[in-house]
């Protein structure tokens, strides 16, 4: 069962994705972190994360830009510039549209920017389709971080 690590402070968000995996009969391991400083320690298995069964290595990041503490373009520079986890691939899954967000997005490594669609069926089937039955992906644990 896939992993998917989901980095937004939208409740709403996180149910309508949470709906559309159902919808689709797909099982997978969704998480939920808060902000850009909760994913990090779960990335690090740091504080409430430092037990790696609380903190599985995720398949695939859907990152929001627009979070407390520390924001997703932020987060998105850390991940892609460290050695151990610049090889998961992050999804930048946001309300903005705007083009230096997107070229920020990809500058900084991103695989993708998304815009949230009204349907969150338009994300999960694309995300399933392409990422876990077309490519190749590279999760591993990180134990040996």
């Amino acid at each position: 069962m896939p992993t998917i690590l989901v980095a937004d402070d939208d409740d709403d968000d996180i149910l309508f994705l949470r709906e559309a995996f159902a919808d689709l009969d797909w099982e997978v391991d969704l998480r939920r972190v808060k902000d850009g400083t909760e994913l990090l320690d779960y990335l690090y298995r740091q504080g409430e994360y430092a037990d790696a069964g609380r903190a599985p290595s995720p398949h695939i990041i859907l990152l929001d830009l627009n979070m407390p503490t520390k924001n997703g373009r932020e987060v998105l520079k850390d991940i892609k510039g460290d050695r151990y986890l610049r090889s998961i691939p992050v999804i930048v899954l946001t309300t903005s549209g705007a083009r230096n967000d997107i070229e920020a997005v990809y500058d900084f490594g991103g695989n993708a920017f998304v815009t949230k669609p009204e349907n969150f069926m338009r994300v999960a089937r694309p995300l399933r389709d392409f990422w876990f039955n077309l490519a190749a992906l590279p999760c591993e644990e990180r134990d040996s971080m």
